[in-house]
């Protein structure tokens, strides 16, 4: 949390606030800004730093109350303390000695203007300042702007102070008389877009700073693309500035305005709210140990393959398509879990394991469940694996460890490890006696992890064990990850993910939040404080999108997004401060895991209609079976071989309808699944009022493109060796950031790999 140093009234709704954020103080530069967020409920919401103080330690953000969030904001006091401040995030302002520059802001947008204008006058520019508002009430930081500008021309539109006009009618004045060379321009976007059009007229070039809606402000979700020269753009990644003749701002004016009738409705929430060891002996666990060969003679092979497979007990598929939070599948029963524990032959080589990224030993503790051990059970689980209960609910066993089971060459079913897996977690949850890993002794060596998604907490896990000094850093307000904000809680509640958190905790792992390595803090930053080893582990968080006519009308967002929006900032709830549309015709397009899970939420979120649109058939989908059969069960329509190839929006730029091209499949690609291609003259026009786009993610380019030196692979991956170590030998990688979009345990697989070897080499 980061408390407030004071706080300063503009004007009636208009606030300057200098806020403790030492870190961000550090690294900020002009043009940078900040995520916010006021409680635990709050909305992420974006901030340009107006000015920092590297010796207090400060920040200084200017606001304006216009929604939910923004009004509680201002309605913090000097002593309080904002829930979260994440940065700095965008990309600095390009300063140069460009010769004469007209600085033009607008309202609040003066704020984030100064240290531009500090900036550029500092480079040897002639700075002519144009200050606009309403009235006199709104022309802030005057006197800051006079002593950084060789002039400042003060516009106000109703003439209570200086000019009574437009700004665009001061710039225009400065044009006239002498040559300009550069614009820069802040403000309300139809301000923006006014001064752009008469600056394009004088062929000035001209930069904007956009101000758009954010979830995340990492380039995770694409709640911030914009259209640039024809070119869809992230301003949170790739901005916040952009050449202002080459912004679509009519389309960023209508997506502004995505929100504004929820936000108006919300705004009633204000209306009622008030301030305010002894350690256990281990006993043998190997094939060979005596219980284990008991269990073996107890029953027959013929015996154990003769038992039909355990069916997970689901909720009903009607009540629970209408229910976010609750599981969809309801865990064993102890008489289940061990009737399916005995289907085990305990191979004497177990191939299974061979299927396991994290190399559980799995007839181990398969066959502590069927001797009703299950605490014992859990605890081999976490001898390699860090997140069991995770693992047991969302990992691709079929492709996995049950894709190597003996009972598969017998024509038989494969053993459930997936179900006893959750099994065992759940059981030691629920008992209340949930052990801690054993630890070795410190060493007094300093790790850093960047990202807790299932690949830095795996690796943190393992490192934690091998005696190190393990810090995770986390660039959001939650520990998980994708944990948290990628799978909705019918399939993994989050008190299961927090309790697997909070057992890394007890081993002794640092958990820092809202703190983003390569803007908050640098590598440089992490080395310089003493870590030997740094494990990044940041995510493939960059949404894909089609970029196909349309596809940046108002409700059409990545599944990132939308997720991020439900999951994280439980948005569809009455007491969340975020926003989220809730569609009755709702398209999703795409076959994989995320997909179902963006259109099964969507059905729980009442969608009358939910729709999953896949350019090839079923039998190609790369979603798991289970995902696919849930979500026939709870109403989800299935359109495959269909091509979205344009959305068509009303006069408010809000969808309303998909053209999609009918397709066939031809030869398989490189992946083995045969492509789709399309039947000329084939299409069909399906009506809609939101779209989710889910067509796969990219890495986020943060961390790897603020690391000198560090070799990047294919489409922005880092580039590592078998054993995950990078081009720079302190710096090891692992999960979406390397394999550029995975599993959960695979990911895992990757954080163990990168812990076992950096470890070797730390020793040496």
């Amino acid at each position: 949390m980061n408390k407030i140093i004071s706080k300063e009234q503009f004007s009636e709704k208009v606030f300057k606030f200098v806020v403790e954020a030492p870190l961000i103080a550090k690294s900020r530069k002009a043009g940078h800004f900040v995520i916010i967020r006021v409680g635990e409920k709050g909305e992420r919401m974006p901030l340009t730093i107006a000015e920092a103080d590297t010796k207090a330690g400060t920040i200084t953000l200017v606001v304006q109350e216009v929604g939910l969030s923004s009004t509680r904001l201002c309605e913090l006091n000097e002593g309080d303390y904002i829930t979260d401040v994440v940065g700095p995030l965008g990309k600095a302002t390009h300063i140069d000695n460009f010769g004469t520059v007209i600085c033009a802001g607008g309202g609040v947008g003066v704020a984030p203007m100064l240290p531009i204008v500090q900036a550029l006058k500092a480079a040897g520019n002639k700075v002519i300042t144009v200050l606009a508002g309403r009235s006199k009430d709104l022309i802030i930081l005057e006197k800051e702007m006079r002593d950084s500008s060789d002039e400042v021309i003060i516009m106000t539109d109703d003439g209570s102070y200086g000019r009574k006009g437009l700004v665009t009618e001061g710039i225009e004045e400065v044009i006239k008389r002498e040559k300009v060379d550069k614009c820069f321009c802040i403000g309300p976007a139809i301000m923006m877009k006014f001064v752009c059009l008469l600056t394009k007229k004088y062929e000035i070039p001209t930069d904007v700073s956009l101000n758009t809606i954010m979830v995340d402000g990492t380039g995770m979700c694409g709640a911030c693309r914009i259209t640039i020269g024809g070119v869809t753009k992230f301003v949170c990644v790739d901005g916040p500035e952009f050449d202002g003749h080459q912004v679509d701002f009519d389309e960023m004016l209508k997506r502004m305005g995505a929100f504004r009738e929820i936000e108006h409705n919300e705004m009633h929430k204000l209306d009622h709210e008030t301030e305010g060891s002894c350690e256990a002996i281990k006993e043998a666990t190997g094939r060979d140990a005596e219980w284990r060969v008991a269990l073996r003679k107890s029953m027959k092979p013929k015996e154990r393959t003769a038992i039909a497979r355990v069916k997970m007990p689901e909720l009903d598929p009607e009540y629970r398509s209408h229910t976010r939070v609750e599981e969809v599948n309801l865990g064993l029963s102890e008489e289940q879990a061990v009737t399916e524990a005995k289907r085990c032959l305990d191979c004497a080589n177990p191939t299974c394991m061979t299927g396991c990224p994290v190399s559980i030993n799995i007839p181990t503790f398969i066959k502590n469940i069927e001797r009703g051990e299950f605490l014992e059970a859990a605890k081999t689980l976490k001898e390699t694996s860090a997140l069991p209960a995770v693992c047991g609910r969302v990992c691709p066993q079929e492709k996995q460890c049950e894709s190597k089971c003996i009972h598969l060459k017998m024509g038989e079913q494969a053993v459930a490890i997936g179900h006893l897996e959750r099994f065992a977690a759940d059981y030691e949850r629920e008992s209340g006696k949930i052990s801690v890993p054993e630890v070795k002794e410190k060493n007094g060596i300093k790790v850093a992890v960047i990202g807790s998604g299932p690949a830095g907490l795996s690796f943190a896990g393992d490192m934690t064990k091998y005696g190190y000094d393990v810090t995770v850093f986390e660039a959001l307000h939650e520990i998980g990850g994708v944990l948290k904000y990628g799978i909705p809680e019918f399939r993994l509640p989050n008190k299961i993910v927090d309790v697997e958190i909070d057992n890394l905790s007890k081993m002794g792992v640092t958990f820092i939040k809202d703190c983003i390595v390569g803007k908050t803090i640098s590598v440089e930053d992490l080395e310089a404080e003493g870590f030997k080893g740094i494990f990044v582990a940041s995510g493939a968080g960059l949404p894909n999108f089609m970029n196909i006519p349309g596809e940046n009308s108002i409700n059409i967002m990545s599944s990132n997004e939308y997720l991020t929006r439900v999951n994280l900032m439980d948005a569809a709830s009455e007491d969340s401060d975020t926003p989220v549309t809730l569609g009755k015709r709702v398209a999703v397009i795409g076959g994989g895991n995320t997909a179902m899970d963006s259109v099964r939420t969507a059905r729980r979120l009442g969608a009358e209609r939910a729709m999953i649109i896949y350019r090839r058939s079923e039998e190609e989908m790369p979603a798991r079976l289970e995902e696919v059969k849930h979500a026939k069960e709870e109403g989800v329509e299935f359109l495959t071989l269909h091509n979205p190839i344009e959305y068509i929006a009303d006069e408010k730029g809000c969808v309303k309808q998909v053209v999609l091209q009918k397709m066939e499949l031809g030869e398989p690609d490189a992946s083995g699944r045969r492509s789709p291609v399309a039947i000329p003259g084939a299409t069909v026009t399906v009506d809609i009022d939101m779209a989710i786009v889910s067509v796969g993610v990219s890495p986020n380019p943060i961390v790897p493109s603020s690391i000198k030196g560090l070799e990047l692979g294919r489409k922005g991956t880092i580039a590592v060796n078998d054993n995950m170590q990078s081009s720079i030998p302190t710096i090891y990688a692992g999960g979406d950031i390397v394999r550029g979009g995975a599993t959960v345990i695979l990911a895992m697989g990757d954080g163990r790999k990168a812990a076992a070897s950096m470890n070797e080499n730390l020793k040496k």
